[in-house]
């Protein structure tokens, strides 16, 4: 075996102890020596291969957002249901890898942006502006995508600090749809079709009105018939 193939199986050994650790841990701080003692290795093979057991943490993480970020590919030509997609699984992510979930949301720096989630960030950033671009968008599309990460983020964290087996996903899906409904116009076609509807049932209310009391209507015979023929043709045409 080459030295080469001996350094690359420590690193992958450490990728793993790490994850095993920190899945275990729920959150709990893991050290240094239980890592290189799971993995076979000492100290300085972790500090050469990652510098330092943040970067060792970096490292793993950053492998474990990535088999997220590969599962959010675009499913559907409404780039709305791919935002609703995007969320649970943004939320699905976060409770099914908790501890990494917290690593990576967890750690906030001060005018620091997080290199790992910059790739789910273009991808909630090219939606956004394809949303905008159909004049659904209420706002610029950097302004929607900081108030969408921000509730996603959000109910993430609070849905993995409840206690085993009581996430209330129900709750994420309600949060997702208000998030989703104020910051996005409804489709056209969904506005002319509430519209429609609206106006078909105003027309079919004051038919049933002047057919129950054509009498009082104070409309001659032939303008009632007309009445009638207007109220039809407007519920046909919409």
């Amino acid at each position: 075996m080459t030295t080469r193939s001996v350094a690359g199986n420590a690193r992958d050994r450490l990728l793993k102890a790490a994850a095993q650790l920190l899945d275990e841990a729920k959150g709990k701080p893991v050290s240094t020596r239980a890592v290189c003692d799971l993995a076979g290795v000492q100290a300085p093979t972790l500090y050469h291969h990652f510098g330092s057991k943040q970067g060792l943490f970096d490292a793993v993480v950053e492998y474990g957002f990535g088999q997220y970020i590969r599962g959010t590919n675009r499913r559907e030509d409404d780039p709305v249901d791919d935002l609703r997609h995007g969320w649970d699984d943004h939320v699905r992510y976060g409770l099914d890898n908790p501890s990494f979930y917290v690593l990576l949301y967890g750690r906030i720096a001060p005018g620091e942006s997080c290199a790992v989630t910059s790739v789910a960030a273009a991808k909630l950033l090219e939606l956004l502006t394809e949303i905008a671009q159909q004049g659904r968008l209420r706002v610029t599309p950097a302004v929607a995508a900081g108030q969408f990460v921000a509730a996603n983020v959000g109910m993430t964290l609070h849905l993995i600090a409840q206690p085993e087996g009581r996430a209330d996903l129900s709750l994420s899906r309600e949060l997702r749809d208000n998030v989703i409904a104020g910051l996005i116009r409804p489709a056209p076609d969904a506005v002319r079709s509430e519209a429609s509807r609206e106006v078909v049932e105003k027309a079919d209310a004051l038919a049933r009105a002047l057919d129950a009391d054509a009498g009082r209507s104070g409309l001659s015979a032939g303008e009632l018939l007309l009445m009638r023929e207007w109220l039809d043709k407007l519920a046909a045409a919409t």
